[in-house]
């Protein structure tokens, strides 16, 4: 396995990676190390117990926008205005959500650490890291939160306190992205959630030779907001 250094942000190549995509251990997540390793199609994912642990498995799940698939019944709640929806007007509230216990793992814990929050917290004061808010009777009730290198948009992490909440932010920013020629979302692993908008997987090796052209594009930095007709909901 390779071990990461304080002194060096370099990673190995990633078809170096296990059978499951574990590549490297260690290092940090100060802003040079995590935006090289995204530029590389890498990303950090560990528990608090464990060292960080840098991934990229194969195959990798990815949504490409223009083909959102947005599904029927989510359609007639974007029509009906149920929510305001926002960009980067509450980062760290919304990785603070994501964090939190999930339904799906009554054991507890996340892997959205401290240590995560603080870092990618940084990322969004360089205006690389963007969040999307999902609000009612102004309360957050949903959200989701990544990385933009380039025509790149590295998701994160998403949550939901009702409803279509969670849903309705990604598709808003699933659209805005296509209208500012985004090339690709990469969503890191499938799930049938995502995979149910149109995600699919592709061979690592296809991932980054398209990863490589998005990052051509140039950076969309400081504060995201909806663009025109996109500031409201359908």
């Amino acid at each position: 396995m390779f071990r990461l250094h304080h002194h060096d942000v370099r990673f190995p190549p990633v078809d170096q990676a296990t059978p499951d995509g574990l590549l490297a251990v260690g290092g940090d997540l100060h802003p040079e190390r995590l935006l090289e390793a995204y530029r590389h199609g890498i990303f950090p994912w560990y528990n608090d117990d464990q060292p960080i642990l840098w991934w990229s498995p194969d195959p990798r799940a990815v949504l490409f926008p223009e083909k959102l698939h947005v599904p029927r019944s989510l359609q007639k709640c974007l029509r009906q205005n149920q929510f305001t929806v926002t960009l980067d007007s509450s980062f760290r509230d919304v990785m603070e959500q994501c964090a939190g216990p999930r339904p799906q793992y009554p054991e507890g814990g996340t892997w959205i650490t401290g240590e995560m929050l603080d870092a990618y917290t940084r990322l969004h004061d360089l205006g690389y890291a963007h969040s999307v808010e999902t609000w009612q009777d102004n309360q957050l009730v949903g959200g989701l939160y990544g990385l933009a290198i380039g025509g790149a948009f590295f998701a994160e992490s998403m949550f939901t306190k009702v409803d279509n909440a969670g849903k309705v932010a990604l598709v808003r920013l699933v659209r805005q992205l296509q209208a500012w020629g985004f090339h690709i979302i990469d969503c890191q692993q499938p799930s049938p959630h995502i995979m149910r908008f149109g995600a699919e997987e592709i061979p690592r090796s296809i991932f980054i030779r398209q990863l490589a052209a998005a990052l051509k594009l140039p950076d969309r930095l400081g504060q995201w907001e909806f663009d025109g007709e996109m500031a409201r909901e359908e």
